[in-house]
């Protein structure tokens, strides 16, 4: 009963995992997406080792709508760290932001055009190397009269759509890589206070909110975090697409723990690695090896219908591509993708749950009850 229980657990936890933007912050479902990102130029860089982090749109619970975080330089928080921006991504039933990060690596965005070296997949801005961090000035603004570790290196930017979210109708259809999944399950850190602070004060200014503004922020990006009066502040030359926001954006929202609910969309390399079971400890040395032989045979036939999963509904996503599909037929798809997905895993946690009840010992049998002497009562 226990290791039923167990099992029921680690279904419950494989599934949250599944969804869960990163540190299981609370975020909110939006039902209608965030304007275009706008058109404006990069600060130049105000020192060595600052690294830049695009602007984007949140959300403002109580105002009921999106406003402007300006780009802007911030020194990361460990040697070597890239900044994976966050990005807002169709859940199913509305859009759910995924917080950014800072790793080794830079992972999934969502496929979105930041711009400034975050052109859809990875960054190109800049790299480390001996422990210095190297801008590209192709990409990057730096003078280089301060910071010297500069390079060359020119970037064919294929992706210049200004759209700011993935999936639903009119986002990126782009789906993270093997690295980027990668990336994600590496070591993260969270955002800096400095991050913290430039949202903090974007989110007071009334002039950045999206029903303002129209997609068109008076300030589009900061030199530092907080230094939105800074003279080298730049505004947004234009909106990146005509914004009109809805007539009523009261009930459009709703707050949801982005750690407890599950977004519609979920593909098997989605899926955290699987947990290996407790070592079989039954005291009998070789009926553990059996059962330890049971075990890994399981793991490695479950992995292999994970893959063949995975090639099958990638198979199924590049023939809609080929035929140009609309949206309706492609959130279609992905919902099937789930119900498969979801399915999977729960065929194989019963099947792990069955293992284990197979490989319990059986029950210690009750001792016999003492005959009672001639004449005694039995107890």
């Amino acid at each position: 009963m226990r290791k039923a229980a167990v099992c029921s657990l680690f279904f419950a936890s494989l599934m949250l995992a599944v969804s869960a933007p990163a540190f299981g912050q609370i975020s909110v479902s939006v039902a209608f997406g965030p304007p275009a990102l706008p058109v404006y130029d990069q600060p130049v860089c105000p020192g060595d080792g600052y690294l830049w982090t695009p602007g984007y749109w949140a959300w403002d619970d109580v105002n009921s709508d999106y406003f402007w975080v300006p780009g802007t330089w911030v020194e990361p928080p460990e040697v070597g760290l890239f900044w994976t921006p966050g990005y807002w991504g169709w859940g199913g039933s509305g859009f759910i932001f995924n917080e950014g990060y800072w790793g080794p690596q830079v992972g999934f965005y969502g496929g979105i055009n930041y711009g400034f070296g975050y052109f859809g997949d990875g960054y190109v801005g800049g790299r480390w190397d001996g422990g210095h961090f190297f801008y590209n000035r192709d990409v990057s603004n730096v003078n280089v009269t301060i910071i010297h570790n500069v390079y060359n290196e020119r970037v064919d930017v294929r992706n210049n759509q200004r759209v700011s979210f993935n999936g639903g109708n009119g986002g990126i259809s782009a789906r993270a890589t093997a690295p980027e999944e990668a990336a994600a399950r590496d070591r993260r850190a969270g955002p800096i206070a400095a991050q913290s602070q430039q949202v903090q004060a974007a989110r007071g200014n009334t002039e950045l909110r999206a029903s303002v503004n129209h997609g068109k922020p008076p300030i589009a990006a900061t030199p530092r975090a907080g230094a939105f009066n800074d003279r080298d502040s730049v505004k947004a030359k234009d909106a990146g697409a005509p914004y009109t926001p809805p007539a009523s954006r009261g009930n459009e929202a709703e707050r949801v723990n982005a750690s407890a609910a599950p977004k519609a969309t979920v593909h098997p390399r989605d899926l955290p690695p699987m947990e290996r079971p407790a070592a079989p400890s039954t005291g009998d040395a070789k009926l553990d090896n059996k059962y330890q032989q049971q075990q890994d045979q399981l793991m490695a036939q479950q992995n292999k219908e994970r893959q063949n999963l995975q090639k099958q509904q990638d198979k199924e996503h590049q023939q809609l591509t080929k035929q140009n599909a609309d949206d309706q037929r492609t959130q279609q798809l992905e919902q099937t993708h789930q119900q498969q997905t979801q399915q999977m895993v729960q065929r194989h946690t019963e099947q792990q749950q069955n293992l284990q009840n197979r490989q319990q010992p059986p029950p210690a049998r009750a001792a016999a009850p003492r005959a009672a002497p001639e004449g005694e009562k039995p107890r």
